[in-house]
């Protein structure tokens, strides 16, 4: 069960962007948080719709694992 104090921690990449985050007042937490109807989204470090590994920049794919994931707790840690 998680503490109702924490707020909860996108599993997605820091670097991950889309029209709908930017108007987003909480950090997001699935994929429709991320994707509106366009389904457009973008990496932030290649401004590209691929990441810097060659792989697409999609809320599917930026996650945990992969080689340029950069969690939003990075500062934290």
């Amino acid at each position: 069960m998680s503490d109702p104090r924490t707020p909860p921690v996108s599993p997605f990449c820091v670097h991950l962007a889309s029209k709908k985050m930017m108007i987003s007042e909480r950090p997001p937490l699935q994929d429709s948080d991320v994707l509106d109807s366009s389904q457009h989204c973008w990496c932030e470090l290649s401004h590209m719709l691929i990441g810097p590994d060659g792989d697409a920049a999609h809320p599917e794919d930026c996650r945990k694992g992969r080689d340029c994931f950069e969690s939003p707790l990075a500062d934290l840690l």
